[in-house]
């Protein structure tokens, strides 16, 4: 049985079609907010580590940093945006755990996935007071980790470059600090 196309002149179909991208906007939103409320979902990585794809992007100055330059790190690798608000509310986490963590060894990276580019990006790193690296993420960095369906994503890697566990959705400081505590303790990976 064919489905029956809908009528290009029936004005449900055209103010659908004309009203689209504001009716995700709005769903995509909806979605964001109640993952914000309820804090996220966790999913983690097996038990049997991965090695993280390795990658080369520029930053928000244009300077090339790899994902190889952070080799005997810890690393935890945020993909996020300016627009979404989960996103921004762990932001100040991050900047803490850079700040508190940052000696023993641990590098926080955010992988920016603003279609505006770094115009937008660096007056709002400013504006957070982000002290960590902050590069402009692409198609196939999103790829490379599993094509990411939803921001914020973050994945913690250990030493030797292997994903420990992934976040989506906002997941607090604590979290991040319980996982990546022995982690720093290891310095062998």
């Amino acid at each position: 049985m064919m489905l029956k196309m809908a009528n290009r002149k029936d004005p449900m179909f055209t103010t659908m079609v004309r009203y689209a991208p504001r009716y995700l906007k709005v769903i995509f939103l909806l979605f964001a907010g109640a993952a914000f409320v309820l804090g996220g979902a966790t999913s983690r990585a097996t038990d049997s580590r991965i090695a993280a794809p390795d990658w080369q992007l520029n930053d928000v100055d244009g300077k090339p940093v790899k994902l190889s330059d952070f080799k005997g790190k810890v690393v935890i690798l945020d993909f996020w945006a300016t627009w979404c608000p989960p996103c921004r509310a762990e932001i100040p986490g991050f900047v803490a755990l850079q700040k508190k963590f940052a000696d023993k060894g641990l590098s926080v990276i955010g992988v920016s996935l603003d279609k505006q580019g770094p115009s937008v990006v660096k007056p709002f790193m400013r504006e957070l007071g982000m002290n960590y690296p902050v590069v402009m993420g692409n198609p196939k960095i999103v790829a490379d980790y599993g094509f990411i369906t939803a921001i914020p994503t973050t994945f913690v890697i250990d030493r030797r470059g292997n994903v420990v566990t992934a976040y989506e959705g906002f997941t607090d400081q604590a979290t991040f600090e319980s996982v990546i505590g022995p982690l720093l303790e290891n310095t062998q990976g």
